[in-house]
């Protein structure tokens, strides 16, 4: 099967909500994931390839197959970032090439590295080695086409208010799992059984490879098929949700029936100027926010149920 390559090099001071609106271009055609490429992403000292390939320009990079529909999904990227460059200053230019099977399922690894996302934990592609350094939780991750690899902002803020709230014995959720790299974290800081669910059912299967690859007994954590708490009768002592803020504010209608008394919730995948719509839906659904944290325009709330 023969792949199309877009690659949208881009222009604008803010940067990481750029990076989101191109690849929700890729996504609402379908797409599970796509590649971002940025100079300023830079590896954990202890990395050491000298043969790693550093981009020189900030881009995001998504996969369409080649067939009937390519020439009309090509289109609607191109009006679609024409929208971004005249409603957010967002200048941009696309690359296209035809690519193979092999070469799509291997392109986008070449700029996943080792990287200390917080002063323990420290995400490792399962494909590179990594040196720890004494105390460094090492998370091994081959997030395949769910594409959770813990680079951005918000996987980052959530990983770090687990490392902060999460007690040891804790039964934790994960809703959206993607790659199951929150799930990894807890599992990693020490929760007695970790779960995850999501709607993708390639996501599902991601995740359950890497809890076993990073040896997670398999009566440790589960994982399922569904749509945000449908699917669960169980309760928790820490649920977290690395979601769009549209579906986090549907999710706090329900996800007071998945928490025990004094569990903790936290939210991300919010843009600043959401934080606030956040934080009043939190507490009017019976929660105390008690810590608010921000990195590069997105934003991370942690709660208490009351």
């Amino acid at each position: 099967m023969k792949w199309i390559e877009i690659k949208v090099i881009f222009d604008c001071t803010a940067k990481e909500l750029a990076t989101d609106l191109i690849s929700n271009i890729f996504y609402d055609l379908g797409l599970k994931g796509v590649v971002v490429e940025d100079p300023d992403i830079k590896p954990v000292e202890e990395w050491e390839n000298t043969d790693a390939i550093r981009p020189a320009d900030i881009a995001v990079t998504g996969y369409i197959p080649e067939n009937k529909q390519s020439q009309k999904h090509l289109k609607i990227i191109e009006e679609k970032l024409i929208g971004l460059e005249k409603e957010c200053g967002i200048f941009s230019k696309s690359i296209c090439r035809k690519i193979d099977e092999q070469d799509w399922s291997e392109s986008w690894k070449k700029f996943f590295h080792p990287l200390k996302i917080t002063k323990k934990i420290v995400i490792k592609p399962s494909w590179q080695d990594y040196d720890a350094n004494f105390g460094d939780i090492v998370i091994e991750i081959d997030p395949g086409m769910a594409f959770g690899t813990g680079t951005h902002p918000t996987t980052a803020l959530c990983i770090s208010m687990i490392e902060k709230y999460m007690k040891k014995g804790d039964k934790f959720l994960d809703i959206g799992t993607g790659s199951g790299i929150l799930m990894l974290a807890a599992a990693k800081l020490g929760a007695q059984k970790v779960c995850g669910i999501d709607n993708d059912e390639v996501a599902i299967d991601i995740a359950e490879k890497n809890l076993l690859l990073n040896g997670i007994d398999s009566k440790n954590f589960k994982v399922m098929t569904g749509n945000l708490t449908d699917q669960l009768n169980d309760r928790f002592d820490f649920v977290a949700a690395n979601i769009l803020t549209e579906t986090i504010m549907v999710l706090l209608d329900s996800v007071k029936s998945v928490l025990k008394k004094k569990s903790i919730f936290i939210c991300s995948g919010i843009i600043e100027k959401n934080k606030d719509k956040v934080a009043e839906k939190m507490v009017a659904s019976g929660f105390e926010v008690i810590e608010i944290r921000e990195k590069e325009e997105w934003v991370s709330l942690a709660g208490i149920f009351s």
